[in-house]
């Protein structure tokens, strides 16, 4: 642009009321459009994100969410030690009643010689004695024993038959017809089976 042209420029700009923007100016307004275009457009994603509010409510219903599940699994774990703990105290002397059944047996096999000799002493009541207080004892620790099975169904969870004899008659087929060895439970388990004979 020569001298002459710059001058005709300024009188026309003169003239109109405007002046000539220099390119460094329109530079700095390009980059300056530019930077408040990317403001607007973090502001707009901004608004798309989550507020600190919800992020903190999200993290409190996360938090509790593991609380819930925690305690939950807690309860089952004090529910599930409470009973094997009952279980235990229940069960804690098998091994000793175990121990004393045969004596049970020794009294009551004394009592059916005496009563088939037809012999009653004295003596034998002291023993008679003896053998309620023990059986008094044993029940009250929740020992029952399994009464009447002359007559009943053979069941392999709870007897053990030690032989087989002809039936003394048809409705005994199958069935208990002696109990060698009375069987005994224990809090609904089976401490002892019973041993039976069954007619076939």
């Amino acid at each position: 642009m020569t001298e002459k042209d710059k001058l005709e420029n300024e009188e026309f700009n003169d003239k109109t009321g405007t002046q000539e923007i220099p390119e460094e100016e329109q530079e700095a307004d390009k980059n300056y459009e530019a930077e408040e275009a990317e403001v607007k457009n973090d502001s707009s994603s901004k608004g798309d994100d989550e507020s600190p509010m919800d992020k903190l409510a999200k993290e409190n219903q996360d938090l509790k969410d593991k609380y819930v599940r925690l305690y939950s699994e807690f309860e089952n774990f004090r529910r599930r030690t409470a009973k094997e703990r009952l279980e235990m105290i229940n069960t804690a002397s098998v091994e000793l009643i175990r121990e004393l059944l045969p004596i049970m047996d020794d009294f009551e096999r004394s009592f059916k010689a005496e009563a088939g000799s037809g012999k009653a002493s004295k003596n034998n009541e002291g023993s008679r004695l003896i053998h309620n207080k023990l059986e008094k004892l044993l029940s009250s620790k929740g020992l029952e024993p399994m009464n009447d099975l002359v007559g009943k169904t053979f069941d392999a969870e709870y007897h053990e038959a030690i032989t087989q004899i002809p039936a003394p008659s048809d409705d005994l087929k199958g069935k208990i017809v002696d109990v060698v060895e009375k069987g005994y439970m224990l809090g609904g388990k089976v401490v002892r089976f019973a041993k039976v004979v069954i007619g076939n």
